[in-house]
């Protein structure tokens, strides 16, 4: 199993950046999938979700109309669409793949810093 993440960077506030999580070595379309954050000397957070089918989408409120959650079965990839980013955005970037009670499987993580 592998989830890898790209498309993290530096970039400055009100700038925008998009997160991909590639993934393999298991059935793709038949798991929710997540983005987690977790800023320095905090806890890691859920930021996005959607359903194995992408139908349903849930935010934390501290992103909720800034980013979107979106996903390519035909790709196995999961996206983080982050517009209007701030410096509290700043974390390291971790996608999920989780079903039933399979999993959870964890990406590496990818750098995203929002700084001027």
């Amino acid at each position: 199993v592998q989830l890898v993440e790209s498309g993290g960077g530096l970039v400055q506030p009100g700038e925008s950046l998009r997160l991909s999580c590639a993934s393999s070595g298991f059935t793709f379309s038949a798991y929710v999938m997540r983005w987690y954050r977790q800023a320095p000397g905090k806890e890691r957070e859920l930021v996005a979700s959607i359903s194995s089918t992408g139908g349903t989408t849930n935010y934390a409120n501290s992103v909720k109309g800034r980013f979107t959650i979106s996903r390519d079965n035909g790709k196995n990839t999961v996206y983080l669409q982050m517009n209007s980013l701030k410096p509290e955005d700043t974390a390291v970037y971790y996608c999920l793949g989780a079903s039933g009670s399979k999993g959870p499987y964890w990406g590496q993580g990818t750098q995203v810093t929002v700084s001027s």
